[in-house]
Order: C-alpha cells, then structure tokens, then sequence
C-alpha cells in the first residue's frame, strides 16, 4: 500500500470499515450457490465481507496496469480461464454444483485480491447471461470462489517457492487445493444457512461435502493439471510478462 495515493488508500478502509460495522450488525448463525437457496440476512452478509478484498483488488490493478502494462494480456487472459473452466458444471447437490474454479492460476500471477475482481466479474456475467449462481447470492459465491480458494492457492504457492520446490508441482497443488477449499467454504455457507436439526452446522457441513466430494475431488486434480499445462505454456511465450510479475526470477531463462 505504501505507492497508494490517499483517495486509494481513503477508499480501502472506507470499504474495510463499512464492512466490519455492517458485519458486527447482527449475530446471524450463519459450487455456485443458484438464486433464492440463501437467506436474504446471508446473502448481505457474505457481500459485507467482500467488499474490502473488491475495494483492493481494483486499486491493486489500477497500480499494476500503470507499472506493469505489459502484463494486461496475462490479466485478460486469467480472467477468461476462469470463466471458461467454471462454466463447465456438474449437477452435485440441490441449489449448487461442482465445476473447476479457475482462479488458483490468478491468485499465484495476480495476488489474491486482484483474483477477487476476475472472480466477481465473472460470476456476474455467469449469473446474468447462463444462470449459473445468482445475483442474490453473489456475494457468497464471491468469497468461495474469489476469495478462499484462490487465499489458500496462494499461500499454497508461496510456501512452496520459499521452500524451493518444483514449481510446477506446486502450482498443481496450490489450484488443486484452492479448488477443494472452495468447496469446503461453499459446504460450510449451505451449512450456516439450513444446518442439521439433529447435528447442526457441523454435521449439515459434512453431509454437504460428502456429495460434493466424488465429482470434486476428481475436478480439483483436472484443474490442477491444467494450470499446470497453462503457466508452462506461459513459460514459453510470456517469459517476459511472467518475469515482470515476479513469477519466474530475473536470472530465470
């Protein structure tokens, strides 16, 4: 934040402000979520919540555009591949289902806030032009999708490159693991909105993820080798970009 000029900085925390006091509201006992299967309390809440990571993530891209033009076309083309691979659904659970994610590849490029406005966008548009998801629940989709998974993925990724492991083992399991996490914080969103009367939440969480889990888990290792095939691809025809971003090293050929 330290290059933000004081209206970036100003509309941040502003964001990041709103959403604690609107979060702190009410004590509310709490893979695209469809229209209406969310209270409405719920559906504010979640949108709350990802207010500050949106806020961010346009000032983060606003700064990375002006520093990094040459680095747009990566943007462009991160934000059509989570489009793409999360378009391609499987029926899994009443009002949801599973589908790649995308946004593990994002995350690891872009940061996880900049993930999060790639995300938003696309889920409007997936809303709006194919009904999958819904505008109501946008906002949990969005901290699912955009946020948690790609947060995990990202963690995921820099751990593994301080730790100097193989890149590409990492990237697989940094999307992989980004694209299971989302799904255990969709379980866990379906979970605080109808939890079990018998077990409650935790026990409505687990029978949620259990019929997630056999499409999933087969998904999440898919997703994982794509990306894996798309930051390789990268490699060979974006050097420059992803040495800009700070993906590969300098001295990296």
């Amino acid at each position: 934040m330290k290059n933000w000029t004081k209206p970036e900085k100003t509309l941040y925390f502003a964001a990041l402000t709103f959403s604690v006091f609107l979060g702190l509201a009410e004590n509310v006992s709490a893979m695209h979520i469809m229209e209406g299967y969310l209270p409405l309390v719920h559906c504010i809440l979640w949108g709350i919540i990802c207010l500050p990571f949106a806020a961010h993530g346009l000032i983060t891209l606003k700064h990375t555009s002006r520093e990094k033009p040459q680095t747009m076309i990566l943007l462009a083309m991160s934000g059509a591949f989570i489009f793409v691979v999360s378009s391609l659904k499987i029926p899994s659970v009443t009002g949801s289902c599973s589908h790649m994610t995308g946004t593990g590849l994002s995350a690891i490029l872009f940061g996880v806030s900049s993930a999060s406005v790639l995300g938003i966008i696309v889920l409007i548009f997936q809303a709006i032009l194919l009904a999958h998801g819904g505008v109501t629940t946008l906002g949990a989709n969005t901290f699912s999708m955009a946020i948690a998974g790609p947060a995990l993925a990202f963690l995921i990724y820099q751990l593994g490159r301080k730790g100097n492991f193989n890149r590409k083992v990492t990237v697989f399991f940094a999307a992989a693991l980004g694209n299971i996490f989302t799904y255990c914080i969709t379980s866990l969103q379906l979970a605080l909105a109808y939890p079990s009367q018998e077990g409650g939440i935790l026990l409505s969480a687990g029978k949620f993820l259990g019929v997630f889990a056999p499409t999933q888990l087969p998904l999440a290792v898919v997703e994982g080798l794509i990306t894996v095939l798309v930051v390789m691809g990268m490699e060979n025809f974006a050097l420059p970009e992803l040495k800009a971003l700070g993906f590969i090293g300098k001295e990296e050929r």
